[in-house]
């Protein structure tokens, strides 16, 4: 507090010109300005369960890195499911994702500083020590500026910058001679090429070993670059610059921030997702806080907080009113149109904004924070798991979940503002889920679908640089680390910055001449650390009474544009034709529609939005039609339940979204194929039949293992190598027959997965799966009573119990990773071809199936939400009433030609839908 001159109850000014001490101490301590108010919404907590729940999440980064040290290093990754590393080249490509892996030992360095952070000082200098004799950062190799950016040059940097800091107590890393620095500086002069652009931005790929456009390089192409990946440099690069004395690092980034921030849109204040980098023309003009802009804006002003420029806090703060102002509809954060931003882009969000509550908090905006959070975690306890992306009435859209830390990122800022005890309960959650489902032998599992709880066999690094980091500082008190965390900031992969660089190597002017700051006002800046008083206006309930409204969001949520309908009552105007209430044969909905975008603007941005409106229906439909995926999940010793597969469902049979999940050892059909009469039906009589695909209807298979006594069935493709990471799920449709007659669940597995289930059977015998809608509970399988039986894991035979099902794992060499990025959504997958015999309907990957298993119910509105549909009614006869000369008959005109029109509109809305997250 000193530093800042004492931050008082009544706030504090910090001079546009302070010097290092008051602008960056005094922002680095908004965070935790409001520590001893503590508010009542939630029991405190013990100092010894909080030291119980730090033990857990020491022993789960335990679990983690030594799984990753022990089975994957040197390699980038961790494949969790099958126990090894993931090499570039030798897996199976995953798109644009793979970018991250550049051969360097990532998740070794991206886990540096957490390790310091856990006090794993010892692991710690033994892991500098195999940076610097085992990594090599001339590979070739194309890798992304910004991942690599941000997780192995900050990671460089920031257990650079906390062996410094051990060197200096005297107890350890005292061989350290500034090695790591040494290593990002030469990493620094690689990525340098990236920006021989006109613009400044730069590339978002680059060679490791060649650069940019040379014909070895591979790279060099690329026109354009998202936000983001141009706007997350300053905080490592001028460190790099303050370390070394190098000025062209932060010369560089500095110069790619002006010219975005010379493009933004200048009417809205935002800026768009993706940009030319030569042009500097918007190529998505879409604008939000998500994937593709989120690390723009914590940059500008976490380097104001580093580096004391008063310009980067100007242009926050410009953005922040834009964002609160078109953006923030509390508690959800929509896209819209940088054009016209009170038009909404789309009807879903991802699961990167669940960085933006933490944001809010070192701006020192509170409420708004405690909002957006708060929704957050209830979609969380709705499905587990953030999913990658939820529609705005909460369903999922994007069903994977990477393990992402931003939520336990703003749970951790909410705590250290408020002091409330209930983010410590959220914090139990998080650790209570991950160790519930996605904890495997060999590390933890990304979810491949947050529905069924299958898995992706991917531990990314972020999960060890930043998870765990803040898990454990949320729970850790002050002595619990060994070095002041404020005297850091963190970067957008949680790596540790000291904010004594304000003030060491300042070659660069504070003040950017040649952007246009005269146009702004000084007085619409705050200048002040946040005041405890107004963010908690003595009221001990404050952060319940804001978080109380939203318990129930998630379960009664109403339609979308609710208040904009309200709105519209207030001021007379009529509501908007919305794309679920239109009728073709209603001649004042096809009037309504010449008229669109032929009146006013306010017609114009109707017309756009029943245009949206429209195709996400015509979409949701088509998905709705399709059945959403089981899984298979096995059982017996020594899995029970870790093993998680997806599976595509059947058109016939028992539906397991409607009845019981089915349970039985699993046995081989003979013939294996199903398509005659078993002649072993002794074997299969009680069980579940493995039945090969080919050769016959699928129906027909179902038939005969159901005659033999069989009590489900699991089809496996004949198609060898197939995963369902490779191509999408479908349906096996009947035969055309009346299918009836079949009473038991059938499900399709690919050939990697189906493989796992005869590798168990070859080397236990006995396999026990649960075939069932969604992964049941791991405790509950071993509570069940007919476990009893079973040897179930203890903590003496735990090691055996994953010794086995780790030699499972590597006997077969399957990877369930996801095609898709998670930054980077493919728009199709190649699909599977089915036998010639056989019927397949199409099935959209899982991860684009918006229709949740677990909302088979249609959302009931409460009783607010239909006292105003009533008044829509009520409105729409009332406004007829009084316009009897309108003569609709006359002026209607055929949809067809009407929506001919606008081919080319509806054509860009696809493609933006289309478009890569």
């Amino acid at each position: 507090m000193s530093k800042a001159g004492g931050c008082r109850g009544c706030g504090c000014r910090v001079p546009q010109r302070a010097s290092w001490s008051l602008v960056a101490a005094t922002a680095a301590l908004c965070l935790v300005l409001a520590t001893s108010v503590c508010t009542a919404g939630a029991a405190p907590m013990s100092r010894e369960e909080k030291q119980k729940l730090g033990n857990q999440v020491l022993e789960m980064f335990d679990h983690a890195y030594g799984n990753y040290m022990e089975h994957a290093y040197p390699a980038d990754e961790l494949m969790p499911l099958t126990c090894r590393g993931r090499v570039r080249g030798q897996e199976p490509s995953r798109g644009d994702v793979d970018d991250a892996l550049g051969k360097f030992s990532l998740t070794l360095i991206d886990s540096l500083d957490t390790l310091v952070v856990l006090n794993k000082t010892k692991e710690f200098e033994d892991a500098v020590r195999k940076v610097l004799r085992d990594v090599n950062l001339d590979n070739d190799v194309v890798v992304s500026v910004f991942e690599t950016n941000i997780r192995v040059l900050g990671g460089l940097l920031g257990g650079h910058s906390l062996a410094i800091m051990l060197k200096e107590k005297g107890e350890h890393m005292q061989w350290y001679n500034d090695e790591l620095l040494h290593m990002a500086k030469q990493l620094g002069y690689k990525l340098l090429p990236a920006f021989n652009t006109t613009s400044g931005l730069p590339y978002p790929r680059i060679n490791l070993k060649f650069g940019i456009r040379k014909p070895e390089a591979r790279t060099g192409t690329e026109t354009d670059t998202c936000t983001a990946c141009a706007g997350t440099l300053i905080l490592e690069f001028a460190a790099l610059s303050r370390f070394t004395g190098a000025t062209i690092f932060e010369e560089y980034a500095r110069k790619a921030l002006d010219f975005l921030w010379e493009k933004r849109q200048r009417s809205s204040n935002l800026v768009g997702v993706t940009i030319n980098i030569h042009t500097g023309d918007w190529v998505r003009k879409d604008s939000g806080v998500g994937a593709g802009i989120d690390s723009y804006y914590e940059y500008l002003l976490k380097a104001y907080v580093l580096l004391g420029d008063d310009s980067f806090l100007e242009r926050f703060n410009t953005h922040y009113d834009a964002i609160m102002r078109y953006i923030s509809q509390p508690p959800l954060l929509l896209d819209v149109h940088i054009h016209k931003p009170m038009l909404n882009a789309r009807t879903w969000m991802d699961a990167l904004l669940a960085f933006f509550p933490g944001l809010q908090v070192l701006k020192g905006d509170i409420r708004p924070a405690i909002e957006t959070h708060e929704m957050l975690y209830q979609v969380i306890k709705k499905h587990n798991f953030l999913p990658e992306a939820f529609t705005t009435d909460f369903r999922v859209h994007w069903a994977q979940h990477p393990l992402r830390p931003e939520f336990a990122e703003s749970t951790y800022f909410l705590y250290k503002a408020t002091g409330d005890p209930y983010y410590l309960e959220v914090g139990k959650t998080l650790i209570e889920n991950l160790n519930k489902y996605a904890r495997v032998p060999c590390g933890f599992a990304a979810m491949k679908d947050v529905r069924t709880g299958s898995h992706e066999d991917r531990m990314d690094s972020f999960f060890l640089a930043e998870m765990f980091k803040y898990l454990y500082l949320l729970f850790a008190d002050k002595e619990d680390i060994i070095f002041d965390i404020e005297d850091y900031i963190f970067t957008t992969e949680a790596h540790l910055l000291p904010l004594w660089l304000s003030t060491t190597n300042r070659s660069i002017s504070k003040k950017n001449t040649t952007s246009e700051y005269t146009e702004l006002d000084d007085s619409n800046f705050d200048w002040t650390c946040p005041n405890t008083q107004i963010l908690f206006p003595n009221d001990p309930l404050y952060a319940q009474s804001i978080r109380e409204p939203l318990k129930n969001v998630v379960d009664k949520s109403c339609p979308r544009g609710i208040i904009r309908v309200e709105e519209s009552f207030r001021s007379g105007a009529k509501p908007p034709l919305r794309a679920r209430d239109f009728m073709a044969t209603n001649p004042e909905h096809l009037e309504i529609l010449k008229k669109m975008g032929a009146a006013s603007s306010i017609d114009a941005e109707d017309g756009l939005r029943f245009m949206q409106e429209m195709i996400e229906l015509s979409s949701q439909q088509q998905k709705e039609q399709q059945l959403p995926p089981r899984a298979v999940q096995i059982i017996s010793h020594p899995f029970f339940g870790r093993v998680v597969l997806t599976a595509g469902p059947a058109q016939f049979g028992l539906d397991l979204s409607k009845h019981k999940e089915t349970r039985g050892f699993v046995a081989s059909s003979k013939p294996y194929n199903g398509c005659s009469e078993l002649t072993n039906p002794e074997a299969v009589m009680g069980k579940i039949a493995l039945i090969q695909r080919g050769q016959c209807m699928f129906a027909e298979k179902a038939r005969n293992i159901q005659n033999a006594g069989a009590i489900g069935g699991i089809v496996i493709d004949d198609n060898e190598g197939s995963s369902s990471d490779t191509a999408p799920l479908f349906q096996m449709a009947g035969d055309g027959k009346d299918t009836d007659d079949i009473k038991i669940p059938m499900l399709f597995l690919f050939s990697k997965e189906g493989s796992i289930i005869l590798d168990a059977i070859r080397e236990h015998e006995q396999v026990e799966v649960l075939l069932s809608d969604k992964a049941r509970d791991r405790a509950a399988i071993l509570k069940d009573p007919e476990m009893e039986n079973e040897d179930q894991p203890s903590s003496e035979n735990d090691s055996q119990n994953q010794s086995a099902e780790q030699m499972l794992s590597l006997s077969q060499t399957v990877d369930l990773a996801d095609k898709e990025s998670p930054e980077h959504p493919a728009d199709s997958h190649s699909e599977a071809s089915p036998s010639d015999s056989e019927e397949a309907a199409g099935f959209a990957p899982s991860e684009q199936i918006s229709g949740s298993t677990e909302n088979h119910e249609t959302t009931s509105l409460d009783g607010e939400c239909t006292d105003l549909d009533n008044q829509v009614q009520e409105q729409s006869e009332t406004e007829e009433d009084s316009s009897p000369n309108v003569s609709w008959g006359t002026k209607a005109q055929p949809i067809d030609s009407i929506l001919a029109d606008w081919n080319e509109d509806i054509e860009a809305f696809e493609m933006m839908e289309k478009d890569e997250l």
